[in-house]
């Protein structure tokens, strides 16, 4: 009699924690990436936000104009591939600090982007010697730097 509890227990602790795993990776929220298929440093930014515990939907696409153009994502800060998460976009490269910020201190802003693709950002080889801005955008358009990421030293 105790094997079969011993099994029914171990069978519904199994069962729990297979159900509340999906809950858990879905704390830091559901964030859409609309990439090129054949771009690595796109896919590597997206694991890298995957590992972080985001819940990530990719969505492949050869042409992100229309994408870009949708989310208001002005032509002076696109990067290679846009997500979205909550009422934010996340442009290009930006850092995963940089995103857990956003998320974690909410902002009237349209979202952050890292223009083009930046040596030693985020999916392009991390490297401590990196050296680029990331731009918060406005609702408006309006464009500033909110981060400066500098060699550490």
């Amino acid at each position: 009699m105790k094997r079969r509890v011993f099994i029914c227990a171990a069978v519904s602790f199994t069962a729990t924690a297979l159900a509340i795993r999906p809950a858990a990776a879905e704390v830091k929220g559901m964030m859409t990436i609309y990439k090129d298929p054949n771009c690595g440093c796109c896919h590597l930014w997206s694991e890298a936000m995957k590992k972080a515990g985001y819940t990530t939907v990719i969505n492949d696409k050869a042409d992100l104009s229309e994408i870009k153009l949708r989310f208001g994502v002005p032509k002076a800060v696109q990067g290679c591939h846009t997500a979205v998460i909550g009422k934010y976009f996340i442009e290009g490269h930006v850092p995963l600090a940089a995103v857990e910020e956003l998320l974690m201190d909410p902002h009237d802003i349209a979202g952050y982007a890292v223009p083009g693709m930046p040596s030693g950002s985020l999916g392009m080889g991390e490297d401590p010697n990196a050296s680029y801005d990331v731009y918060r955008v406005g609702k408006d358009g309006a464009i500033d730097v909110v981060l400066e990421v500098k060699p550490q030293t």
